[in-house]
């Protein structure tokens, strides 16, 4: 039997949860418990409230989902 691709999502940390996971507000409006993916652990990367993040869920379960990317903030460069 395959493996059933993931669906991806966009969204935005609205809170961080103990044990490792996050509430994520979705794009479209739809609230997920997500947690971090194995190579975020690995290397580290913190997750905060407030950040933008894509996320990856199952087609059998839209409840869960776990965080694969965190995206850089775009900041504003002044010209000097």
């Amino acid at each position: 039997m395959a493996k059933e691709e993931m669906i991806q999502f966009e969204g935005v940390v609205q809170e961080v949860l103990r044990d490792a996971r996050f509430l994520v507000k979705l794009d479209n409006g739809m609230d997920v418990a997500a947690y971090a993916s194995g190579k975020m652990r690995k290397f580290r990367i913190r997750i905060l409230a407030g950040d933008r993040v894509t996320l990856e869920m199952s087609p059998y379960d839209l409840s869960k989902a776990r965080i694969s990317f965190r995206h850089k903030e775009v900041q504003q460069r002044r010209p000097h």
